[in-house]
């Protein structure tokens, strides 16, 4: 594509110099430029793109998109916000992906990787070929790639699209963040659903208030459009029983889809029973109400099958088919996921990293605990600071043993962060272990028979961030060999 060509989606511009080169990519990085790229200088939180232009010019990019001018020999477009010109131009250069799919986005503090997971396997069960975006991975239907964001960049997003397009895809699921939703990375995507799975305290590092944090979840179900097409409607499918999703209502124009287990909701959960291997309730449509049986745990759980239920109901997936999809899911990757070397305790690995789904999953898991819940817990680094005694507060209250212990400490010193938590339990029974594998071997070492171990706020991950440092970690694996020590001993 012509420089000029593509340069015409873009209203708000300065053109320095007047070649018109053909474009073959547009990258935001300098180190994966090659001859013929686009480079784009967008500014981060600790570096600037701006200074790898140079370096982008000499790897082969014929043009420049910057929000100043720099010193280089190709053409350079001046822009007022190159995030958001990125978003224009990617859209255009991949061929607007997301009007050619069918594209539900889910966001929320929790629950948003395990509703995405629950709407994908409904909509395979349905026999369509899916696309996924989230924290755990990328899928593009049976291939799974590695991700560094919730929610990528708009570039790498639309690249994405282009390629389930190319490959088919009928349906893409994706979690999006509030970071990306703030900062402009889903400008661009034509969303047909947006799914509210809840707001809890998260993030107060980034969005300073509650309010603000509200506000920018909100912008997905604003970006649904002002257009009513009969052809393509838009959904908003909001959980009654979150106050904010009153605010949700009077953002959007979409067609409004609740669900919820309180309120009257258009899609309910009724008579809800648990156990320790699954659960049982009636679900309630406009449609007909059924007995569902899942081998999921936990009320939060019961709202995240409703919000899928909700998401593929609008979509057109029967219910039958619906049903069949939520009685096979066995769980997610990191959400109460356990670990099992035929120990006569349990050992559970969750994501849990904010007070809510921390409070959520202790609350689960004492309806079924027999003996004594450990919990091992954490917080990370350069994030939401007030949050850190409210995860303690929370850990000594619904567990017998709290291990506070490192997460991803990032730049801050662990012994600091851990003083944090500590400052909310004063007086409180506590275990406090700087390094995260020990903590976890004394849990291991200390269980006896019928006690459970919960390890919460990394779950899927299977790194670690020390300072500048990415470590090799996995919850999972760290306890597996603990517990294989344990029982190589006795």
């Amino acid at each position: 594509m012509k420089l000029q060509t593509l340069l015409s989606y873009l209203h708000d511009f300065t053109i320095y110099v007047g070649d018109n080169p053909t474009i073959t990519s547009i990258e935001m990085d300098s180190r994966q430029v090659k001859q013929g790229s686009l480079f784009i200088c967008v500014r981060g939180f600790t570096v600037d793109g701006h200074d790898f232009a140079k370096q982008a010019v000499e790897n082969g990019a014929v043009a420049v998109i910057a929000e100043r001018q720099v010193d280089v020999n190709v053409p350079v477009v001046i822009v007022r916000d190159s995030r958001r010109a990125m978003a224009v131009l990617a859209d255009a250069f991949y061929g607007q992906p997301t009007h050619r799919l069918h594209l539900i986005g889910v966001t929320g503090t929790n629950g948003k990787t395990t509703t995405t997971h629950i709407i994908e396997h409904i909509f395979r069960k349905a026999k369509k070929k899916t696309g996924l975006i989230g924290t755990v991975h990328m899928k593009i239907g049976d291939k799974t790639y590695n991700v560094q964001n919730t929610t990528p960049e708009s570039l790498i997003l639309q690249k994405t699209f282009k390629q389930m397009v190319d490959e088919n895809v009928d349906v893409a699921i994706m979690e999006v963040s509030s970071h990306a939703l703030h900062m402009g990375r889903v400008h661009g995507c034509d969303y047909d659903v947006a799914v509210f799975t809840n707001l809890t305290q998260d993030h107060l590092d980034y969005h300073r208030t509650m309010d603000e944090y509200r506000q920018a979840k909100g912008l997905l179900f604003a970006q649904l459009g002002n257009r009513f097409d009969h052809r393509r409607p838009k959904f908003a499918v909001l959980n009654q029983d979150d106050p904010a999703s009153e605010q949700y209502k009077h953002m959007t124009a979409a067609t409004l889809i609740t669900y919820g287990i309180e309120k009257e909701s258009d899609i309910m959960a009724k008579r809800i029973d648990m156990t320790p291997s699954g659960m049982a309730f009636d679900l309630v449509t406009p449609y007909e109400t059924v007995r569902v049986k899942t081998k999921l745990v936990g009320r939060f759980n019961v709202y995240n099958l409703l919000a899928a239920v909700a998401a593929c109901l609008v979509s057109d997936v029967s219910l039958s088919t619906i049903v069949e999809s939520i009685e096979e899911i066995s769980g997610v990757p990191g959400r109460l996921e356990t670990v099992d070397e035929g120990q006569d305790f349990a050992v559970i690995v969750d994501y849990a990293h904010t007070p809510d789904s921390l409070e959520n999953v202790l609350k689960t898991i004492r309806q079924f605990a027999q003996h004594r819940v450990y919990v091992i817990v954490g917080c990370g680094g350069d994030r939401d600071r007030t949050k850190r005694p409210l995860m303690a507060q929370i850990a000594t209250q619904y567990a017998d043993v709290a291990i506070f212990t490192s997460d991803n400490p990032r730049s801050e010193r662990p012994e600091d962060i851990l003083k944090d938590m500590e400052a909310g339990v004063k007086g409180a029974e506590y275990v406090t272990i700087v390094d995260r594998k020990e903590a976890i071997r004394y849990a291991v070492e200390q269980a006896k028979e019928g006690d459970i171990i919960l390890i919460a706020g990394k779950g899927h991950e299977t790194y670690q961030i020390i300072g500048d440092e990415v470590i090799e970690f996995d919850d999972r694996l760290v306890a597996r060999q603990a517990i294989k020590e344990r029982k190589a001993r006795c």
